[in-house]
């Protein structure tokens, strides 16, 4: 089985930011995940990615906000989605 995209969009949100969100169903783990996905969620404000959510192969599961790195429990996709918002919406409570 080859890579699957199941999302890949860009969302406009306001006229300096949008979202940046891409999945893919794998045919292996990504190395360091557990999981059958690979992807990457962005919000990107004036040119800055200021929250990201991806699982770079050797790093797994992690998020940032702006330089700061953390471990991500992935549990599903739904799950992942739903966290990034949350993210985003506490960057933008506290920018």
């Amino acid at each position: 089985m080859k890579a699957q995209a199941l999302l890949n969009e860009r969302s406009w949100q306001g006229d300096n930011a949008f979202a940046e969100l891409e999945v893919w169903r794998v045919p292996e783990p990504v190395r360091g995940s557990r999981h059958a996905f690979k992807y990457r969620l962005a919000f990107v404000v004036d040119g800055e990615c200021v929250v990201r959510f991806d699982n770079e192969a050797g790093k797994g599961d992690h998020w940032h906000r702006g330089a700061t790195q953390q471990p991500y429990d992935f549990s599903s996709l739904p799950t992942l989605l739903a966290d990034f918002w949350r993210a985003v919406d506490d960057w933008r409570g506290s920018a």
